[in-house]
């Protein structure tokens, strides 16, 4: 049995439905593969209200469609601003769509339901909102957007403290509870840790309604969870084969980014280590894609930018790295270029400077580079101040944009790498090696001289003078 697939092939600007017969196991291995690609970026959020007429009907969210940063503040804006001064935010480490599938007992049994008081809250809700797909840089992003709308900084609480905190309606108040996730490969564990994250929200919400206090509350994820582990097993069965590995995918942080009235400086990197007198850490994930990451101190104007970033309990101090660029107009190319002037940390009352003048590139490009280092075996971009510095920073497939910012996304990156590669410098060193081959031979051929006298038998012998 086949199933008919219209493929839509374009070609300049003309599209073309090109009929295709697909096998359904095909068509079934391909919806799956996908479903599942798509749901590696996105995760849900759950919005509710103690108040009335907080949100239309969301028309966009239809089947596939990814609720972007915009579409997300559109969303939020009236909540905030008509809606309790109180917000609550359950952030879980890990959420996807499929959770709500496999655990949430839509299939009748809802005894059996991990989200018992999620879905009874939102039954009582008089407001609610519900978005499957949201984009993972729009969650990521989420805390520091409360955070500038309400004008109150996030507090961490758990029960204990939250019994014992008097809240105010006239007061903005940002209360982040987190949830936590595990990734174990056992079918009833991330059902028992779902189900107690549900018990957490409920008490919560219990301990809010014992008090008598209006509330908006969202309910997602910083990233999305893994429930279809391989589509392999979707078509193949309900086992897997042995000695089969799962392919592990890369993991993909969001960047950060600094915002006033608009996101204005981005700075993202697959790793981020540093090292203090031998002792390294890893910041990549207190770094990209942490609701707690501190950015005060960060500034930004039209000339100038600074992107602070704060980390407490750091190899027994509290440490700030904070990237210096600036931006001038040069008349010899007619255009603006950005400098990352220096790299600073500061640590127990000391200052260390890094000097970052090979960071540069067009303003409105952002800049790339596979190593940005201040070990010279990794390319040696940040160069110390004073020589031998106890601090070393490790930046992988590092990119940043500080000037002009459009969409919270990253413009077209200018990369660090020369266009004389080591490839390309051996490539032409081996053309014109083979090109001196040629014309020397070439000149060889054409230098020799052809007898212009020939040998009569009939006349007498032809004497040859020697020619030196």
């Amino acid at each position: 049995m086949a199933a008919t697939v219209a493929l839509r092939i374009r070609t300049g600007t003309q599209r073309t439905l090109v009929p295709w017969r697909m096998p359904w196991p095909l068509l079934l291995l391909a919806a799956v593969a996908v479903a599942a690609a798509a749901s590696e970026q996105q995760v849900p959020l759950v919005l509710w209200s103690s108040d009335r007429d907080l949100w239309a009907p969301a028309v966009d969210t239809h089947e596939g469609h990814i609720t972007s940063d915009l579409q997300l503040s559109s969303y939020l804006d009236p909540a905030l601003e008509l809606g309790p001064r109180n917000v609550l935010l359950f952030l879980q480490d890990k959420l996807s769509i499929e959770d709500f599938t496999a655990y949430g007992g839509v299939f009748g049994n809802k005894q059996d339901s991990a989200f018992s008081n999620l879905e009874n809250a939102l039954d009582l809700a008089p407001s609610s909102l519900v978005l499957p797909a949201v984009d993972w840089y729009a969650v990521s992003t989420l805390t520091t957007y409360l955070q500038e709308k309400l004008g109150a900084s996030p507090l961490h609480v758990d029960l204990a403290t939250l019994r014992e905190l008097k809240l105010n309606a006239s007061l903005p108040a940002l209360l982040l509870i987190r949830l936590p996730y595990t990734a174990s490969s056992g079918l009833m564990a991330p059902r028992e840790v779902l189900t107690g994250n549900d018990e957490v929200i409920g008490q919560v919400l219990s301990t809010l309604k014992s008090e008598d206090i209006s509330y908006t509350a969202a309910f997602t994820a910083v990233r999305p969870s893994r429930v279809t582990r391989d589509v392999a097993m979707v078509a193949g069965g309900l086992g897997r084969q042995l000695l089969q590995k799962q392919a592990v995918s890369p993991v993909i942080h969001p960047p950060v980014s600094y915002n006033d009235t608009a996101p204005r400086i981005l700075f993202w990197a697959q790793n981020f280590s540093v090292e203090f007198e031998g002792r390294r850490e890893d910041l990549t994930r207190r770094t990209f894609g942490s609701p707690e990451l501190n950015l005060t101190g960060s500034f930004w104007n039209s000339s100038l930018a600074g992107l602070s970033l704060t980390y407490s309990g750091l190899l027994g101090s509290t440490v700030t790295f904070r990237f210096i660029l600036a931006n001038r107009f040069y008349p010899v190319s007619a255009r603006d270029w950005f400098t990352m002037e220096r790299l600073e940390i500061h640590s127990n009352g000391s200052v260390t400077t890094f000097n970052a003048s090979q960071v540069t590139g067009p303003s409105i490009y952002s800049f790339r580079c596979e190593y940005v280092s201040s070990r010279s075996k990794a390319g040696g971009l940040l160069v110390p101040t004073v020589q031998p510095s106890p601090w070393h920073v490790t930046l992988q497939d590092f990119q940043i944009q500080a000037f002009n910012v459009t969409g919270g996304q990253f413009s077209y990156a200018s990369d660090c790498a020369g266009f004389f590669s080591p490839g390309i410098w051996m490539g032409l060193l081996t053309s014109l090696f083979m090109l001196f081959i040629f014309t020397y031979g070439l000149h060889m051929i054409l230098s020799l001289k052809t007898m212009d006298r020939f040998d009569d038998h009939k006349g007498p012998t032809i004497a040859m003078t020697q020619m030196v």
